[in-house]
C-alpha cells in the first residue's frame, strides 16, 4: 500500500539508526542494529507472469488427471495391457479345462456302464481296465482344471490390482490439480489487488505533509506504577487547504531499566475526542478519524495512560503522528513518527521534581479534565521527538539507563502497525 510510503525515512531510522529516533544513551553509542531490508513489492508484470505460470501448471494438471481417467476406463481394459490380456488368456485356458474335466468325467461314466454290461470274463477285464483308464484320466482333468482355475484367479487379482493402483494415482493427480487451481486462483486474485490498488490513486502517491503535526503536551516525564497521566494529542493542519479525512495515531511502548522485559501489557492508553467523549482503547486510535480540519487550524484529542501498579522501574515513549485523506483520492501524512520519553516508577517511589513533555513544570496529581488542553501554538510545525527544535522532546534526565535499542525497535512495531492500519482507511475511503 501507499499511503504510508512517506513514513518509510522513519522506519529505517527506528531499525538502522535508533540514535535518530531517540537520544543516544553512552552504553550504546556504539552499538546499532544491523540494518534490516524488507522485499520489494512483485510488479504488475511480474504478477501476470506468475498468473501465466500457473495457469501453464493447472491445465497441464487438468490434462494428467483426464489422461488417467481414461486409461483407467479404457487403456488398462484394452485386450493388449499385459494384465488384461492375461485374464483373456487364463479364462480360455480355465475354460479349457473345464469342458476337459467334463468329458473325462463322461467318460467314467461310459466305462462304468460298459463294465456294468459285461457278461463273460474277457469282456469284464477290458472293461475294467477302460474304466481305469478313464477314471485317471478324469483325476488329471480335475488337476488341471484346478490349477487353470487358479491362474486365472490371479490373473484377475493382478488386473483389479493394476486397476486400483490407478484410481489412487488419479486421486493423487486430483489433489495436486487442486493445489495448482488454488494457486492460480492466488496469483489470479494478488493480480487483480495490485491492478485495483494502482487505480485507486486518483489523486496520485501519497506524499509528505510536514505541516500536518501530531504533538503531545502535559505528559510528564515521569509516570509511577498504580497511576493514570491526562495529557493531549493536538493535531494541526499547518497548510493552506482543508483536510477532508485527518487521523491522529498513538502508542506508548516500553522495557525495563535493562531493556530486556517489554512493559506495554502494563500499559494501557485510552482516548476521547469532542464528538465522542466516552474512553476508549487507543490501539492506534481505533482507526478513527477527527473529521474534516480547516487549514491553520487545530483539534485536541485528549489521551489518558493508566499504569499498571506492579510495572517494573523502566523507560518508556509515546509515539505520534497523523495521516489525511481526501475525497478525490490524494492523502499524505507527517513524514516522521515523534516521540516522547518518559521514566517509570515503581508504585510508592516519589517521582520529583515533574516535567511535561515540553520540559515545562508540571503536577502529577491528575488534575486536569479528560486529557487536558494542549499548550502547543497552532503553527504547523511538529514537536518532533528526533531532536527539533521545537522541544517537544521530553528531557528525562536517565538516558544513561534508557533501553534506546529495544524503544527504537518498538518504535519500528508500531509504525509498522500503523502502517496496516491507515492503509486500510485509504482503502475504505476508496472505496466508499
Amino acid at each position: 500500500m501507499k499511503i504510508r510510503c512517506v513514513l518509510a525515512t522513519a522506519v529505517a531510522a527506528a531499525v538502522t539508526a535508533p540514535v535518530v529516533l531517540l537520544s543516544a544513551a553512552p552504553a550504546f553509542a556504539d552499538e546499532k542494529p544491523a540494518a534490516q531490508t524488507q522485499n520489494a513489492q512483485p510488479t504488475i508484470e511480474e504478477l501476470e507472469q506468475a498468473v501465466a505460470l500457473a495457469q501453464k501448471e493447472y491445465d497441464a494438471a487438468v490434462i494428467a488427471v483426464n489422461d488417467a481417467i481414461e486409461f483407467l476406463e479404457e487403456g488398462i481394459e484394452a485386450e493388449t495391457y499385459p494384465t488384461k490380456a492375461a485374464v483373456i488368456e487364463t479364462k480360455k485356458a480355465a475354460e479349457a479345462a473345464a469342458k476337459t474335466k467334463t468329458e473325462a468325467d463322461q467318460a467314467v461314466v461310459d466305462a462304468q456302464a460298459k463294465l456294468d454290461a459285461a457278461t463273460t470274463d474277457e469282456e469284464k477285464a477290458a472293461a475294467q481296465t477302460a474304466l481305469d483308464e478313464a477314471e485317471k484320466a478324469a483325476q488329471e482333468a480335475a488337476e488341471a482344471k484346478t490349477a487353470a482355475d487358479t491362474k486365472a484367479t490371479e490373473a484377475r487379482t493382478a488386473h483389479d490390482d493394476a486397476r486400483v493402483a490407478q484410481a489412487r494415482k488419479i486421486g493423487l493427480l486430483q489433489k495436486a490439480r487442486d493445489e495448482a487451481k488454488k494457486k492460480l486462483d492466488d496469483a489470479k486474485k494478488a493480480l487483480a489487488d495490485a491492478e485495483a490498488e494502482e487505480g485507486e490513486e486518483p489523486g496520485g502517491e501519497c506524499v509528505p505533509e510536514p505541516k500536518l503535526s501530531a504533538v503531545v503536551s502535559g505528559l510528564p516525564d515521569k509516570v509511577v506504577g498504580g497511576t493514570t497521566e491526562n495529557f493531549t494529542l493536538r493535531v494541526t493542519n499547518g497548510t493552506d487547504k482543508t483536510m477532508d479525512e485527518v487521523y491522529p495515531y498513538a502508542a506508548v511502548h516500553a522495557f525495563d531499566d535493562k531493556g530486556l522485559k517489554e512493559l506495554d501489557s502494563y500499559l494501557d492508553l485510552e482516548f476521547s475526542t469532542a464528538e465522542n467523549p466516552n474512553w476508549r482503547d487507543a490501539d492506534l486510535l481505533d482507526g478513527s478519524s477527527v473529521g474534516p480540519l480547516k487549514a491553520k487550524t487545530s483539534v485536541d484529542v485528549k489521551l489518558r495512560l493508566k499504569v499498571d501498579a506492579d510495572i517494573p522501574a523502566g523507560q518508556g515513549a509515546a509515539f505520534a503522528t497523523a495521516d489525511y485523506v481526501n475525497e478525490e483520492g490524494s492523502c499524505g501524512g507527517y513524514p516522521d513518527l515523534d516521540h516522547y520519553e518518559f521514566q517509570i516508577l515503581a508504585k510508592g517511589s516519589d517521582p520529583g521534581e515533574v516535567e511535561d513533555a515540553e520540559g515545562k513544570p508540571g503536577g502529577t496529581d491528575n488534575t486536569t479534565g479528560q486529557g487536558g488542553t494542549s499548550t502547543t501554538p497552532v503553527n504547523g510545525t511538529s514537536g518532533s521527538g528526533s531532536g527539533s527544535s521545537s522541544g517537544s522532546l521530553a528531557e528525562t534526565g536517565s538516558s544513561d539507563v534508557l533501553p534506546k535499542v529495544a524503544l527504537a525497535g518498538g518504535a519500528a512495531l508500531v509504525l509498522g502497525v500503523g502502517a496496516v492500519v491507515v492503509a486500510r482507511r485509504r482503502n475504505a475511503g476508496a472505496n466508499a
